[in-house]
């Protein structure tokens, strides 16, 4: 039977922890390694791992070492201790009690080296959140998820070849790391597995499979600080600004070329109209110069 490390990284996260813990203990599949990285989380969250009463590998960080380089953390652990495969995961999900079962299934039956399930929203379970992603050009190389936000009804339910996979449920061979090498760590959070899927689909040596016949169920956004409520509205947070345009103007850098640059430019036009039209901004100095300043550390990254 396949030995599979099960990589998730902790932040804070006591709210959601222990039923991850519990959907991961239900599992048919049972020869896996649980390795949880936390990144010095300051609520109660070590304290419910330490009270769960199955076995389980914690490495606690004393700073915050981010998302990348956290998952290595646990990768480059679960590879020394004779894993085959790697499992990440986030801890915001629940999911059926044979999700490990049919992925290792379906990759060990295909010649896929790295497998991801369908995911649905947590509070919306009929609902999408990725049935497959492509990259697209011209949104700067975004990953668009396939059938995003609409009600599942069955019309993504054919496996399929795809660009990207969210590394909140992905299953990796392990020749996958030693040919195009771990998450770049450079990203904090945010775009670390969209560059991980882009140099997959670049180096040609492996491909993603999306596994439709799994669900899983994902509580978006739980673990992120995406936006933030002021009187009532909601507004993206200074956090995710700042990691969210750095981290795509260095994964455009990346990517390199013309075309690259070309999209990089654009990318400073286009965020800075966002600015002005959107909603999800606050619309003050402060809010601009965050936006400009994150963008020109991305092209120093």
């Amino acid at each position: 039977m396949v030995k599979i490390g099960v990589v998730t990284v902790t932040y804070n996260s006591q709210d959601v922890i222990k039923p991850f813990l519990n959907s991961l203990f239900a599992q048919t599949y049972h020869n896996f390694v649980l390795y949880i990285i936390d990144n010095n989380s300051e609520d109660n969250t070590i304290r419910i791992i330490e009270d769960f009463s199955k076995p389980l590998v914690c490495i606690q960080n004393t700073v915050n070492k981010g998302v990348a380089r956290a998952n290595n953390q646990g990768i480059i652990r679960a590879i020394q201790d004779k894993c085959s495969h790697i499992l990440l995961m986030n801890n915001d999900i629940e999911f059926e009690e044979k999700v490990i079962e049919s992925l290792i299934n379906v990759q060990l039956e295909s010649h896929y080296s790295v497998v991801s399930p369908k995911i649905l929203y947590f509070d919306r379970p009929k609902i999408i959140w990725y049935a497959g992603s492509y990259f697209s050009k011209i949104r700067s190389y975004l990953p668009l998820h396939i059938g995003f936000q609409k009600l599942d009804k069955g019309q993504h339910d054919i496996m399929s070849e795809v660009d990207y996979a969210p590394g909140c449920c992905l299953l990796i061979s392990k020749e996958v790391f030693s040919d195009i090498g771990f998450m770049d760590e450079r990203f904090f959070v945010y775009f670390d597995d969209t560059d991980f899927c882009y140099r997959i689909k670049k180096d040609q040596r492996h491909t993603i499979l999306y596994f439709p016949d799994i669900k899983i169920y994902h509580k978006v956004g739980s673990l992120t600080n995406k936006k933030e409520n002021i009187e009532g509205n909601k507004f993206r947070s200074n956090f995710f600004i700042e990691q969210n345009i750095k981290n795509h103007v260095y994964f455009l850098k990346k990517i390199g070329g013309l075309f690259g640059w070309l999209l990089i430019l654009w990318l400073f036009i286009i965020i800075n109209i966002r600015f002005i039209m959107s909603t999800s901004f606050k619309i003050n100095i402060q809010t601009w110069s965050l936006i400009n300043k994150s963008y020109f550390k991305g092209l120093n990254m």
